[in-house]
């Protein structure tokens, strides 16, 4: 069956640096976009960046385009999230999901399949 499995999360300083890793499982991740979600306390669910499965074409949310990196190594089955210069505010839970789909979204309903989060705390 599908899986996703978060990992990377951590207690970091304000302007560090972390990559999150989402393993993947029980699909052929060419034709899924996979995408990073996160969830602070008190906050709704926002999408931060996607990736579509082909083309590897990246989408960013605004609010993080120019801190965090998407990539994906489909031999490996493993989609990345670089996440840096972190920020207090980047304090979350952080999932990654998974679509059957090309193209790029960041809507949470179109994505089916959802890791079980890594937590990321930025704090000095």
């Amino acid at each position: 069956q599908v899986q996703l499995v978060e990992s990377g999360g951590g207690l970091v300083q304000p302007g560090g640096s972390l990559r999150l890793s989402c393993a993947t499982s029980g699909f052929n991740l060419d034709y899924y976009i996979i995408a990073w979600f996160r969830q602070a306390p008190g906050k709704e669910r926002e999408g931060v960046s996607c990736i579509s499965g082909t083309e590897h074409v990246t989408y960013y949310a605004e609010s993080v385009k120019d801190r965090f990196i998407i990539s994906r190594d489909n031999k490996k089955k493993t989609v990345y999230l670089q996440i840096n210069n972190l920020k207090p505010e980047d304090t979350a839970v952080y999932y990654c999901a998974a679509s059957y789909q090309d193209g790029y979204t960041l809507d949470s309903e179109e994505y089916p399949y959802w890791g079980q989060g890594t937590q990321v705390t930025v704090s000095s």
